[in-house]
């Protein structure tokens, strides 16, 4: 072995003793958890709920930073440039380490290269959600779309986002055409729907949910692969005859690339905990929502496939990057 080999050796190994060593004094200051979006929404929430559960452990302050802007590229921008020291994590979600790869064409960070993943907190399912003028069944809705190619429209909250790449995926599956009307906010897409203005959206359970009694919308399916622990009610859209189908929108924390392994083993624990713990468990499941907790190496392979599978759907449906 030459002599520079077995100076990078040695400095690996320095390196692994010193993350370890300074692993069992961990943390020893305030913690950031950086969010890419305004205070009050679902990313932010979680990431609260799971700031405060560490927080309690560790006894330092974990402090939620809202970076919101640009679909949470200036928040991942910000994480990606911290010291890999464990002292900076993000809250991020299908966008900032998946679609955000496909849906912009300069991004200022890779999602691969420049975090080390923790766990996946959170996936929510987006509803088949429409009119209540529309078929009761997705077999008799898509029969009715294939019908009348074009002449369907459905909203998303902007195009690019995850409800509308997750209408992108399920029209290029079933072979129907449909038409996007983009919304600024997920929940002026569904009064429309209520309003019969548009026909259907994909639409996440907390939005939904208060207005399926009320008979204006029917929700005819929902996009993850199995039937939601918090809504078992509701059938897949594979079951439903679309075999293969899923998409959610999902929540997982990452740190800079470069902290040391025994850190995020460390905060991987704990979050793993507070995702388990009964209130928050009790909060997700009140908003559709199924808790993650799955490991680093995991929760990486998974940011992996997503980004492959979203740059496939935004090809095929010939959308431009910002």
């Amino acid at each position: 072995m030459t002599r520079i080999s077995w100076m990078r050796l040695i400095t690996v190994a320095i390196a692994v003793i010193a993350g370890n060593a300074n692993a069992q004094t961990y943390p020893t200051k305030p913690i950031r958890f950086i969010v890419g979006f305004a205070p009050g929404g679902a990313t932010d929430i979680i990431a609260r709920a799971l700031a405060q559960k560490l927080s309690d452990v560790f006894g330092q302050q974990v402090v939620v930073d809202n970076r919101a802007g640009g679909g949470g590229t200036i928040a991942a921008s910000m994480t990606a440039k911290s010291p890999p020291d464990g002292y900076t994590m993000l809250m991020g979600t299908i966008s900032t380490l998946a679609t955000n790869v496909s849906t912009y064409k300069n991004l200022p960070y890779d999602p691969l290269r420049d975090f080390a993943p923790v766990t996946l907190a959170a996936a929510t399912p987006y509803f088949v959600t429409v009119n209540a003028a529309m078929p009761s069944t997705l077999k008799d809705f898509i029969a009715l779309a294939k019908a009348k190619p074009g002449q369907i429209n459905f909203g998303s909250s902007g195009a690019g986002g995850g409800a509308h790449l997750s209408a992108e995926l399920f029209r290029a599956m079933v072979g129907i055409e449909l038409t996007h009307i983009p919304y600024k906010g997920a929940a002026l897409a569904l009064t429309d729907v209520m309003a019969g203005q548009i026909q259907m959206s994909f639409s996440q359970p907390l939005i939904v949910l208060p207005h399926l009694k009320s008979g204006r919308v029917k929700a005819l399916a929902i996009t993850s692969a199995k039937r939601s622990s918090a809504l078992p009610d509701y059938p897949t859209i594979a079951e439903s005859g679309v075999p293969g189908y899923e998409s959610s929108s999902w929540q997982g924390i990452v740190v800079p690339a470069g902290t040391p392994p025994a850190i995020i083993a460390r905060l991987h624990t704990e979050l793993v905990k507070g995702l388990r713990a009964k209130d928050i468990g009790e909060r997700l499941a009140a908003e559709g929502t199924d808790p993650g907790g799955n490991s680093p190496a995991e929760f990486g392979a998974y940011i992996k496939r997503e980004i492959e599978k979203w740059a496939r759907v935004v090809k095929s449906a010939g959308l431009k990057t910002e």
